[in-house]
């Protein structure tokens, strides 16, 4: 957040660090100069006008009401406050207008998985109505924080001529007992992302449930399978999109090509889209089933689009909707 602050100019007047205690008087850096981080608990936030929360879950149901109430307006990148009905869940160029309607003082940022999916979705459904998703992520260890970035790293470490022979026996390679991830990740998928909380995954009630809710359509049938994969930082989503009208395969590529913050490309990758602040959409074709739909495959950075830029770009739609 604070590298994506300077590089977009954002009209910062003063900036102060928050984190828990344990980070009392730690000095982090922001455009030459050093700032000391103040406990989050105790912190007064008087004089504040956007609080950038990215703490979790526990730390922001705690703080954001707390800070909202001194005056500031607060954008968290948890899973706090999505699914409340009185705080805005946004993606700006999908639903930007809900930020008009901001009772609480918060708004909430989406996971990473659904952000990257919806500017695509949005066009689609603009097209020809959207009625059911099926839905496969493939999501980065990053996605996991930086435990699971380490974890793939250490099971790849040091495994120079021994991974040829995972393609005869897949115990070839001992990678060391899982820590962040249900088994080894490294030159693996695993067919769970989250954690269980009925026959689903957490991830996988996220996605249904925020896509309803930034694309406004409270009804929309949506099933996903969130998978983990050994990519360090790009989520891709396999999406089914079934429309109440058939549109050809130029109509839907012209439309999600029209698409802010997309860019259509043969094949989208997550090692392309890393770094990135667009979404790489590709693979764009009709169904060619009994139903109206259209298939595509798009991949978008994580930690940007899918966290932090999204946070920013939120905090500059809010601005320019003042002034």
């Amino acid at each position: 957040m604070r590298t994506i602050l300077e590089e977009r100019n954002f009209p910062v007047g003063s900036i102060r660090y928050f984190a828990s205690a344990k980070s009392l008087g730690k000095v982090l850096p922001w455009k030459g100069s050093e700032v000391a981080v103040e406990d989050a608990a105790s912190g007064e936030y008087r004089g504040i006008d956007i609080a950038l929360f990215s703490a979790g879950a526990s730390a922001s149901s705690q703080l954001a009401p707390k800070v909202a109430a001194q005056g500031a307006v607060v954008i968290d990148n948890s899973s706090a406050w999505r699914m409340d009905p009185d705080v805005p869940l946004v993606v700006p160029e999908v639903n930007g207008h809900a930020l008009a309607d901001m009772r609480k003082g918060i708004i909430a940022n989406p996971n990473c998985t659904t952000i990257v999916a919806m500017s695509a979705l949005k066009a689609l459904d603009r097209l020809g109505s959207l009625r059911k998703l099926v839905v496969s992520t493939y999501q980065a260890v990053s996605g996991a924080g930086l435990a699971g970035v380490n974890e793939l790293a250490e099971q790849l470490s040091d495994k120079e001529g021994q991974l040829m022979w995972l393609a005869y026996d897949g115990r070839a390679v001992d990678f060391g007992k899982p820590v962040a991830f249900a088994g080894p990740i490294a030159a693996n998928v695993l067919p769970i992302a989250g954690t269980l909380v009925d026959e689903e995954t957490n991830e996988e009630h996220k996605f249904r449930d925020e896509s309803r809710k930034i694309l406004e359509l409270p009804g929309l049938e949506v099933s996903v399978t969130c998978v983990r994969v050994p990519v360090f930082t790009g989520h891709s989503v396999a999406v089914y999109a079934e429309l109440a009208r058939d549109v050809t395969t130029a109509e839907a590529t012209q439309a999600i090509a029209e698409a802010p913050g997309v860019r259509v490309v043969d094949i989208p990758t997550p090692l392309d889209s890393a770094g990135r602040d667009f979404c790489l959409v590709g693979r764009i074709r009709r169904d060619p089933g009994s139903r109206p739909a259209v298939n595509f495959f798009v991949s978008g950075d994580n930690l940007r689009k899918g966290a932090a830029l999204n946070a920013i770009q939120i905090a500059e739609a809010m601005i320019a909707s003042r002034s």
